[in-house]
């Protein structure tokens, strides 16, 4: 009687091997692209052996969309403790300002992440495709949840398409850490310092939300 050995599925890797793995993926991507991006040089940055890569995420295609993937896990979760901020009568859009420090605070953290889905974006590619049909749209969808929102408290017409504000949204708060560099070239501002990043969600907060309501006098 032949018996046949049945290929062992792959162990997922220590947590703290695949987290450095996947922020090594995601700034090698960021930076040079799918396409030069090798598995070599994240494999050299993660400090892991090249096989590990191979042997746990499979294929660059399998790991990019891996750090895809928990990029935007990272991004939920964020908004996710947002969208539990609790009404406040004297401030209706304590949600929306929730959600927008979220945002802003994670791509300070996380400028590749911005890098890198500019570089998709702009291109009619698979992997586009699969980015959007995966995550964007979804998060797009629990934006259009906020546009209907703060159109329902009369703090932005019923006639602006969603589509309008959510890519003034996105550019408003990605931009300066996309073009980081540059920022810090013409103002002498590092723009992920901690101040900054806080002054920056008041910012955006205040130019598409309007003032926050004055606290009242005890």
């Amino acid at each position: 009687m032949l018996f046949v050995r049945t290929p062992r599925a792959a162990k997922a890797p220590p947590p703290e091997t695949r987290e450095r793995i996947l922020d090594a993926a995601l700034s090698a991507f960021a930076e040079m692209g799918y396409e030069g991006a090798t598995t070599r040089e994240i494999a050299s940055h993660a400090n892991v052996p090249q096989g590990l890569l191979r042997y746990h995420f499979g294929g660059k295609l399998q790991l990019w969309k891996a750090a895809v993937d928990r990029a935007f896990d990272d991004i939920h979760a964020g908004l996710n403790v947002s969208s539990d901020t609790p009404l406040d009568r004297n401030d209706p859009l304590a949600p929306v300002r929730a959600a927008i420090r979220a945002h802003v605070r994670y791509v300070a953290q996380h400028p590749e992440f911005v890098r890198l889905m500019h570089a998709e974006g702009k291109r009619r590619s698979p992997r586009m495709r699969w980015l959007v049909d995966r995550h964007v749209k979804p998060m797009f969808a629990r934006l259009e949840k906020l546009i209907q929102y703060l159109q329902k408290v009369n703090r932005l017409p019923a006639d602006i398409a969603p589509m309008h504000f959510a890519y003034s949204l996105i550019g408003a708060i990605d931009v300066i850490f996309h073009q980081s560099e540059e920022c810090r070239r013409v103002t002498g501002v590092d723009p992920t310092d901690s101040s900054v990043v806080e002054s920056h969600f008041r910012a955006v907060e205040y130019m598409l939300l309007g003032p926050p309501p004055v606290e009242p006098s005890s």
